[in-house]
């Protein structure tokens, strides 16, 4: 699922995994969550996000720790 969003280039916010078409990391949006933002109070933060990019940064937080 996350694959289809997120993508890590060296040449963007130095090769963290970002949304794509974004320089927001997926490590911004889990610090946001981790402070007690809501999705709704992040997405409203960052206009530009698909809604979609909440749960698949998760979805990738949880892939990711697996490894």
């Amino acid at each position: 699922m996350w694959q289809n969003l997120i993508r890590s280039d060296p040449k963007i916010m130095m090769g963290k995994p970002v949304i794509l078409g974004t320089r927001i990391t997926v490590e911004h949006i889990l610090e946001k969550l981790a402070a007690g933002e809501t999705p709704d109070q992040i997405l409203e933060a960052h206009p530009h996000l698909p809604p979609e990019s909440i749960p698949v940064a998760l979805s990738f937080a949880k892939s990711s720790s697996k490894a």
